[in-house]
């Protein structure tokens, strides 16, 4: 049985429609965070911070390029930058390095006789 942690930072496989997901939450993250002004509401840039965490995590797999983003998000006039974005290029891209690297695990041996 596999722990939950083992759960949590298992890498999904780097699909086009993940990553359509996680640049889609990031930059509506980073727009609304613009939006809402250096100071923000109350809670609110928090809150988006986390929920951005939570569904970046989710489409690429946990990443540990998502902490110092998410702590980055928490000093001023930092969340009109947008670093979100930026989070999920680095991480598509070492994801993407990571995958041509690995080399395909060998499928099965068919033996034909003739």
């Amino acid at each position: 049985m596999r722990s939950i942690f083992s759960r949590l930072f298992e890498q999904p496989p780097l699909t086009p429609a993940r990553v359509r997901w996680a640049y889609v939450v990031a930059i509506a993250t980073d727009l609304v965070q613009l939006i809402l002004g250096p100071f923000g509401w109350v809670f609110a840039d928090q809150a988006l911070d986390v929920a951005a965490m939570i569904l970046i995590s989710r489409a690429l797999g946990f990443h540990v390029m998502l902490l110092p983003t998410f702590a980055l998000e928490f000093l001023p006039f930092t969340d009109m930058l947008p670093t979100w974005t930026g989070c999920v290029a680095v991480v598509v891209a070492m994801r993407r390095r990571q995958e041509l690297a690995t080399p395909p695990a060998p499928g099965p041996v068919i033996d034909i006789q003739p």
